[in-house]
């Protein structure tokens, strides 16, 4: 594709990203489906730029308006600038800026310019809103809980996020899948705390992989996996996964429980519980069975009321834990669409912990980084029921085994009560949970 094609086609994609009308992962491969002659180099051209832009909006709208050209040309020109000098800096962490000569055939002379002086400017005199690109109702509750890791927390939070694989329990131990994709030169390492982990190098195409197709590996996020292990699914028990979506916990928890006793996947969307079934039919696993609900007070709920050995509540968030894979969310979330969330999570937790039968555990997990839909939600749960009895997510995970398992809590007397995961900290996405147990 010519560059001043290419460029124009990121500069078209930014248009459609930036309305903020639906999600940008799906603006995109929507936008995949309808060019389908687009290479793989322009689709990777054309995604790193519009993400990079979401995650430096403030920044470039603040750079936009010197420059001249429709405004959404002026972003995708920046967007595509910055994302190629963030892959030089992975390769040579001393450059400055990345190959040029490509960006530079879609320009005109007064781009070319424009760019040169966008590029002289110094972090140093932006002001700090251009520096950390968040919204400002979201800069107060990260400050107050990070401190001096606020910073360190941004430059985390606008990076991509790293390609985490879980490998199948249930069919394949993981030094030999981890072995077998070497041989397919994809080069990963074992994730420091999930005993099921490897993170890739680079984003390679999993699809057509063996070990892909045959259900050995699935993309989920480090964080995630732990969340799974903090259940402690166990053979022949009952479980629930009580917001499965597409089901990535879902059958991390099966594996745990080596596809014996009976794990209900409920979600309020048929269509998340659709996009489980290709991946439950290659994993293996005969003991899940999903099922849409209509809400959290579903008759199908009522009848398991009491019954069950464990229950994950993987509740609805604001996803600001996942800022590093969907940066749009800063901009589409508000304080207002916070306080419908934290009345919802409340009520799902309350509905599913009518669920447990005595020395049940329950686990109330988010994707959020903000305490009023974590240790709030939390904290008020403990208190309204004296009959659930709070565990220390540190205990918990350190016998399991997790390696540094206190590293990876805050809150409580002993600093352990609560899983609190930290893209800077664990390079993980951002995650709570809490853990409780019914009294017998």
């Amino acid at each position: 594709m010519h560059p001043n094609a290419l460029i124009d086609a990121c500069a078209q994609l930014v248009r459609l990203a930036l309305t903020f009308e639906h999600p940008a992962d799906a603006v995109v491969s929507r936008f995949f489906r309808d060019n389908r002659g687009l290479g793989q180099r322009e689709r990777a051209a054309l995604a790193e730029t519009v993400y990079t832009v979401l995650r430096k909006k403030l920044l470039f709208d603040h750079m936009a308006p010197s420059g001249s050209g429709p405004r959404e040309r002026r972003l995708a020109i920046l967007g595509f600038a910055h994302w190629q000098d963030e892959e030089a800096r992975r390769s040579n962490p001393l450059a400055k800026h990345g190959a040029r000569d490509f960006l530079r055939g879609a320009l005109s002379d007064r781009e070319q310019q424009w760019l040169a002086q966008c590029d002289a400017v110094q972090q140093s005199d932006l002001l700090e809103r251009h520096r950390h690109n968040l919204p400002e109702w979201l800069v107060a509750p990260l400050k107050e809980q990070l401190g001096d890791a606020f910073w360190p927390e941004v430059m985390a939070m606008s990076q991509g996020a790293p390609l985490d694989l879980r490998v199948n329990a249930l069919k394949e131990k993981r030094p030999q899948v981890q072995a077998e994709i070497a041989q397919a030169a994809i080069k990963s390492e074992v994730t420091p705390y999930s005993p099921w982990g490897l993170r890739v190098v680079g984003k390679p195409q999993l699809s057509k992989l063996p070990a892909f197709v045959r259900g050995a590996i699935e993309v989920q996020d480090e964080g995630s996996q732990l969340l799974a292990l903090l259940v402690d699914a166990k053979r022949g028990e009952m479980v629930v996964d009580f917001c499965a979506g597409a089901g990535g916990k879902t059958l991390a928890l099966g594996a745990s429980m080596r596809s014996t006793g009976r794990l209900y996947a409920f979600d309020v969307s048929a269509h998340r519980l659709d996009a489980l079934k290709p991946r439950l039919a290659r994993s293996g696993l005969s003991n899940v069975h999903p099922a849409a609900i209509a809400h959290e007070r579903d008759e199908r709920i009522k009848r398991l009321a009491g019954k069950i050995d464990r229950v994950l509540v993987d509740a609805p968030c604001s996803g600001l834990g996942t800022l590093r894979r969907n940066p749009d969310l800063k901009w589409r979330q508000s304080p207002e669409a916070l306080d419908e969330l934290t009345a919802k999570q409340a009520a799902i937790l309350e509905s599913s912990a009518r669920l447990l039968k005595p020395g049940g555990r329950l686990v109330y997990a988010t994707c959020s980084v903000l305490p009023q839909e974590n240790e709030a939600i939390a904290e008020a749960f403990s208190k309204a029921h004296p009959e659930f009895v709070p565990l220390e997510a540190g205990e918990v995970l350190a016998q399991l085994k997790v390696a540094d398992a206190a590293s990876l809590c805050s809150g409580g007397d002993a600093g352990t009560r609560y899983l609190r995961l930290w893209p800077h900290r664990h390079h993980t996405d951002g995650f709570f949970a809490a853990v409780w147990e019914r009294k017998a």
